[in-house]
């Protein structure tokens, strides 16, 4: 079993900056082989793909609303998948989530990836 867990979320200003975490765990399993994603569901509206890495490292990929603005990193060392998020707009007000498929890519589809965590709260207000 894999567990994700995310941290970082917050209020903040338009403008603002949030660093996101996402921690990958599991009895067995080990962080360099899982791709990472991020999505985010706004208030009312469904899911989106924010931004992924893929399990080598070699390759990311973001949402067309977040290029330029949002990095995905990784630290395999720590077990963690990173979200550096600048430029903060509050359209970008949402419910985070990380999710990971072992030797992905970092598809933007949601039904490809296999676990997920619960969400962290990220507010920007105008």
């Amino acid at each position: 079993q894999v567990q994700l867990v995310e941290s970082g979320g917050g209020l903040v200003q338009a403008g603002g900056s949030l660093r996101l975490s996402c921690v990958v765990s599991g009895e067995t399993i080990d962080i360099k082989d899982w791709a990472v994603a991020w999505f985010r569901q706004p208030p009312g509206k469904e899911r989106e793909f924010v931004a992924a890495v893929s399990w080598s490292g070699a390759s990311t990929s973001y949402a067309d609303s977040v290029k330029g603005r949002f990095a995905v990193s990784r630290d395999n060392a720590k077990s963690a998948v990173y979200l550096q998020m600048n430029s903060l707009k509050p359209e970008d007000t949402a419910v985070y989530s990380c999710a990971s498929e072992r030797w992905g890519d970092g598809s933007p589809l949601i039904r490809i990836y296999d676990y997920w965590g619960q969400g962290t709260q990220v507010t920007i207000s105008s």
